[in-house]
């Protein structure tokens, strides 16, 4: 298990911590039992429908082999070199330049480009970021991000739940001002560490993506020159299509980002992922 993997895991436990301690401290048994019920119920739809949910939200089509001849060669190339299926491909209308894989398993894994990024990067380029997209899909990546999101979903119930019943006298026989002033501050303070682990998480799993689609190709260097030409295109040109809430499945965050939104970025520094990808020893 590699150290990205382990992160992931000790993160993802750590996730699960905040949870049962945050679910029995401020919603008892009860509480939790309910979040974890809507929680589940919410994201499962999410993680089985998604994939056509953000396709649709982008106007992604899929990619006509005969227009697009060249793109399907390279995907099924480096699908095989990973010693997987080749997943669908899809282009979004769109100038700037992007990338994203989605699908919940191998079966229903879409890659999807922009038609700017096809414009901008180099064959050797574009092929490093369809390897570092289908390592997400190979990774299961978004399994891994479904299940930090409902463990997050049922903290941000459980915390809404203690807020209402601090309003409205606190939990059971615990009573006192002291009692509903640390209902209130665990409210307000959980959500965010489970957010805080929650992009964690993403980072984590976007520094594993970048690592095993350099291996897969035996080379960092393009990948690196990809992400500097990607970033510097979505600082110029930002996709005009989706919303924020989107940002992680791409390979570099697609909108402008202020300072309050690159402090809760989902994507690690990509100065410290070109270093990392040129550091790589094949």
């Amino acid at each position: 298990m590699g150290l990205n993997q382990i992160k992931t895991v000790l993160l993802l436990g750590l996730l699960t911590g905040l949870m049962l301690g945050a679910g029995q401290l401020l919603g008892g048994r009860i509480g939790l039992s309910i979040a974890i019920i809507l929680a589940v119920a919410m994201n499962f739809g999410s993680y089985w429908f998604s994939h056509k949910i953000v396709l649709a939200m982008y106007r992604a089509k899929p990619a006509e082999e005969k227009e697009y001849e060249h793109l399907h060669r390279m995907v099924e190339e480096v699908s095989r070199r990973a010693g997987m299926k080749k997943p669908e491909v899809y282009i979004m209308p769109s100038t700037a330049s992007n990338a994203f894989a989605t699908g919940r398993s191998e079966n229903t894994a879409v890659v999807a480009f922009t038609e700017g990024i096809i414009k901008l990067l180099t064959n050797e380029e574009l092929k490093a970021v369809i390897s570092h997209e289908i390592s997400h899909i190979k990774n299961k990546d978004m399994l891994v991000t479904s299940i930090a999101a409902t463990i997050a979903g049922v903290i941000s119930y459980v915390a809404t739940m203690a807020q209402f019943a601090a309003i409205f006298g606190g939990f059971g026989d615990r009573d006192g001002d002291d009692n509903i002033l640390g209902i209130i501050a665990m409210a307000i303070i959980t959500p965010i560490l489970a957010l805080i682990i929650q992009l964690a998480i993403s980072r984590s799993r976007e520094y594993m993506a970048d690592s095993s689609g350099a291996k897969t190709l035996g080379n960092g260097e393009a990948l690196a020159r990809a992400l500097e030409k990607l970033e510097s295109g979505s600082t110029h040109n930002p996709l005009r299509l989706g919303n924020q809430s989107t940002s992680s499945l791409f390979i570099v965050n697609p909108f402008r980002a202020g300072f309050a939104a690159g402090l809760l970025s989902t994507h690690p520094p990509l100065a410290k992922r070109a270093r990392r990808l040129r550091a790589m020893k094949f």
